[in-house]
This record gives C-alpha cells, sequence and structure tokens, in this order.
C-alpha cells in the first residue's frame, strides 16, 4: 500500500521549491521548462535549475530522483542539505520522539521546527540542523572528504560538528563505522588520497553516518567505479539503510541503481519532475514521452 493513503506522516515535505541561476525575472519559470526544452530563460539568461518541485519523504523510505545531465537532480539535494540557498519554496520536518531526541544541540530544539519552513532558519541553525539530522555522499569524493587528513579524522571531523568532543570516543566511532561500511580497521590513519575510487566512496558512507543521521542523500555514488566495485557499494548502501532504517534519497542517471534501492522515484527534466510513483510501475509502465525515452534506452 501507497504510505500517502494510511496517514503516516512524512518525515520531510518539499513545498514549490526553487532555485534560479542569475538576476530572475518574471518571466523566469513560464519561458522554462520540459515544455520549452530549456532551462534558461529567453528573456534575462538565468538558468532555472529547479522549479515547481514539491514531494515528501517518508521514514524507512529510498526515495530515487533519475534525469539527464542537467536535469537539476543533482542541485535539489544540495538545496535539501542546505549546500546551496533556495530562490523561494517550503521544507518542513515531522519529528516523532526518536527524532526530536537528536535536536538537543545549542541554537535549536526539535520544538521550534514544527510547522517552521526550515529554508527560513538563519545560518547557524541550518549548521545545526544538518550536522543532527543529516548526511551526504557526494559524487565528487573531493566535497565530501579532506583529502590530506586520515580516514578517522574525516569521520572525526563530522562528530565535532556535531558537538562531540572526546577524542577517545570519537575514534571508537570512526573505528565502528569504517568497520561497518567495510574499510580495514588497519587504514583509520591513512589519508583518503591512498585509496582507491570505491574505498572513498566507503569513507564517505562512514562520515555521512556518524551522526546517526535520520536522512541521508547520495549523489551519483557509483558513477565511474568499476562495475564490480558499483555493486559492492550499493549493497553496502541496502544493508545500511535496512540496518538503521534511514531515509534516503538516491540521484542516480541509472535505471538499474534507482531500481535496486528505491521503492518511489521522480524523473526530472530540465529542472521540473514530469512523472513520480513507484518505482517498479514507472519502469514498467512509463508514462511521460520522456521517462520513455530514458527506459528504452537503458534496456
Amino acid at each position: 500500500m501507497n504510505r500517502l493513503d494510511t496517514g503516516i506522516a512524512p518525515i520531510l515535505e518539499i513545498k514549490n521549491l526553487a532555485k534560479i541561476y542569475g538576476k530572475g525575472c518574471p518571466y523566469c519559470q513560464e519561458s522554462t521548462g520540459p515544455g520549452h526544452e530549456t532551462n534558461i530563460c529567453r528573456r534575462c539568461g538565468s538558468v532555472v535549475a529547479c522549479a515547481d518541485i514539491s514531494f515528501d519523504l517518508y521514514h524507512d523510505e529510498i526515495l530515487g530522483i533519475v534525469g539527464e545531465s542537467g536535469s537539476g537532480k543533482s542541485t535539489l539535494v544540495r538545496l535539501l542539505h542546505f549546500d546551496y540557498s533556495v530562490t523561494s519554496g517550503q521544507m518542513y520536518i515531522n519529528l516523532d520522539d526518536q527524532g526530536a531526541d537528536r535536536f538537543r544541540a545549542p541554537g535549536i530544539i526539535a520544538e521550534y521546527l514544527t510547522d517552521k519552513n526550515l529554508f527560513d532558519l538563519n545560518s547557524f541553525q541550518k549548521r545545526q540542523l544538518r550536522n543532527s539530522m543529516m548526511g551526504i555522499v557526494y559524487q565528487n569524493p573531493h566535497l565530501g572528504l579532506r583529502m590530506d587528513i586520515s580516514s578517522g579524522g574525516n569521520v572525526a571531523e563530522r562528530l565535532i560538528m556535531a558537538d562531540w568532543r572526546n577524542i577517545f570516543k570519537m575514534r571508537n566511532r570512526s573505528l565502528e563505522l569504517l568497520q561497518k561500511t567495510e574499510v580495514p580497521v588497519e587504514r583509520i590513519d591513512e589519508p583518503p588520497r591512498n585509496f582507491s575510487g570505491g574505498m572513498q566512496q566507503r569513507v564517505q558512507i562512514a562520515k555521512a553516518l556518524s551522526n546517526n543521521p535520520l536522512i541521508v542523500f547520495l549523489d551519483e555514488v557509483t558513477t565511474g567505479l568499476d562495475l564490480s566495485v558499483q555493486a559492492r557499494v550499493l549493497d553496502l548502501v541496502r544493508s545500511l539503510q535496512s540496518q538503521l532504517h534511514l531515509s534516503m534519497i538516491v540521484v542516480s542517471h541509472d535505471f538499474g541503481v534507482i531500481r535496486l534501492l528505491t521503492t518511489r522515484m521522480m524523473v526530472m527534466k530540465y529542472g521540473r519532475v514530469v512523472e513520480e510513483g513507484l518505482t517498479d510501475q514507472i519502469l514498467e509502465d512509463p508514462q511521460h514521452p520522456y521517462t520513455q525515452i530514458l527506459v528504452s534506452s537503458q534496456l
């Protein structure tokens, strides 16, 4: 049964999200998108990276976002992670008692988040929120890791941002997470620059999980990896999600990744969602012409 029909509240609600690069004008959104085959406003030259994006993410769910390069899918998760500022839109979080306990940090408490548009928080509060509840794994490990410090140091850096201070406990937590993500623990003091691409992604995953996040964003985590390495990374992600009951948003251009990991998916083109629904249904019977082309191209 679709959770939309059960009355279960989503952990995250996104409403009318938009991101425009450039000065913008009143015609930006109406003159761009799939119907115009462009995301560049012909009036002012601004780039409409995302527009009219609304969706829910549920507890213990993996939501997939798929689309070609330039569709806006990676920009979307970077907006949700507060890496970029939004042009407009709302994001709301619904916390149960367990989730609320994660937010006993200076400057932000769970009660304050009730019915609060998270995009309206100040920069300090956004950092506290991100450090308390979110993790992200980037396509490029250089964005998520400091290549010149040890792998354990990378994980500890994230713990420090989440207000950990005991060095002994941080090292033990780093060892635990590196072991969980199948990084040889004897390499805890090696910098990620010495690792293969697949191993760097595993260290990124360990770092993303260090603060016991409620929500994890995965942005093209297997792109550029050998097929055998891709399979092991995907198996690891699926296993960790099942063990930890994480809510995840997975961005990929690969329908194989989306089919393996996700239960629901959205298809993006020129910054808009053109189709959404259960993953199996969309892949077996795509309705939008663009989705049909994408699916048939990967058969």
